[in-house]
């Protein structure tokens, strides 16, 4: 943990390098990786960033570095084709059933791994105009099959409780709109913002409130992390966890068990573990598709059932997200045991199934 004490965010290469989270000689590029992307580290995430560590998991998932300058064969800035299915301005309907809301283009930190990277930070249009959000309105309004609406962003707890409160009562009008999710960092960013006012604002009458909770490492689930998710719950909103799996962050057996149990003792249901999207600069923090399945498989004999996130990764161009967690059940054919004819040749279907310990069992003959 850094002994530092910091009293406001940081945002210029030259406050990385002032506080000791940077190297000068690292300045020159570092500036040229703000020219493009957003940078913020917060007081709550700093304090956790141990600078003597070259390889500290909370520094390599806030602190920018040159490599984020090398785009990779395959990455571009809209990885997941949120333009492509966005009918109106702050609207992504890719799901039949449901909607991402972009309230907002601002955060509390910037993840250097953002797949939103090349549309949010300071200097991009912070928030929908009020020409737009009407118009977003009326769009879920025009679609009775959406059941979830999803605010995100950027980060929607960056508004003010007041126009949270609004927004949420505006879409509890909407007899259709069944849920409201909203997808944040800043519970373990800037915990103090969760204050009993912003809980508040988030309980509609009309709709359920769920939210997602972004952290990849269980550091991040600080003391006062856990208090602001424990004012969400006890206020009756239930809470889901979104991870990223990271290189050096969490790519281990050890660090996935540590954060996953971390959530549930939270009382967050582990949700999501992304793969890192195509995003520009952010291949030295990929792991390979092999490497995230032989963890979940490690990771399925070794934790309760709470705590197994489902692993998935967001087909580029807008095609949604799919599994791709290791598959346990393998069809494979064998010569009937009975067969109801003489035919040698008659093939009976049984599935090979892998437990846990990598051991692999036949299960019976099924029709």
């Amino acid at each position: 943990m850094n002994k530092q004490v910091f009293a406001t965010t940081l945002r210029e290469p030259s406050e990385l390098v002032a506080s000791g989270l940077a190297k000068a000689v690292d300045l020159a590029d570092l500036e040229q990786v703000a020219s493009r992307y957003a940078i913020a580290i917060t007081p709550d995430i700093a304090a956790l960033i141990d600078p003597s560590d070259p390889d500290d998991p909370i520094a390599r998932q806030f602190v920018p570095t040159r490599a984020e300058l090398i785009a990779a064969p395959g990455e571009n800035g809209d990885p997941i084709g949120d333009d492509s299915h966005s009918p109106v301005a702050g609207i992504v309907h890719r799901y039949p059933d449901r909607v991402l809301f972009k309230l907002v283009h601002v955060c509390a930190v910037y993840c250097r791994f953002c797949f939103r990277r090349e549309m949010v930070g300071p200097g991009k249009d912070s928030a929908l105009t009020d020409t737009a959000y009407a118009a977003a309105l009326d769009y879920i309004r025009a679609h009775p099959e959406i059941w979830e609406v999803i605010l995100t962003g950027g980060d929607p707890l960056m508004l003010s409780p007041r126009r949270l409160r609004q927004i949420m009562a505006d879409l509890a009008r909407i007899d259709h709109v069944r849920i409201i999710r909203l997808h944040t960092r800043v519970p373990v960013a800037d915990a103090d913002r969760v204050s009993d006012e912003m809980v508040a604002a988030l309980r509609v009458a009309g709709a359920t409130t769920w939210v997602a909770l972004h952290a990849n490492h269980v550091r991040e689930l600080t003391a006062s992390a856990r208090a602001a998710c424990a004012r969400l719950i006890d206020a009756g909103i239930p809470m889901v966890s979104q991870s990223v799996l990271l290189n050096g962050v969490n790519d281990s057996l050890e660090a996935l068990e540590a954060l996953m149990r971390g959530f549930v003792e939270c009382r967050i249901k582990p949700y999501y573990l992304h793969h890192v999207d195509l995003a520009p600069g952010t291949a030295h923090l990929r792991t390979t598709l092999k490497h995230g399945q032989d963890l979940m498989r490690r990771l399925r004999g070794r934790v309760s059932g709470l705590c197994q996130p489902n692993y998935v990764l967001d087909i580029p161009g807008g095609a949604g997200k799919s599994p791709v967690g290791p598959n346990y059940l393998l069809p494979q054919e064998f010569p009937q045991e009975f067969p109801a004819d003489d035919s040698e040749s008659a093939k009976e279907t049984r599935y090979r199934i892998t437990d846990y310990c990598g051991e692999v069992h036949l299960y019976p003959p099924m029709s």
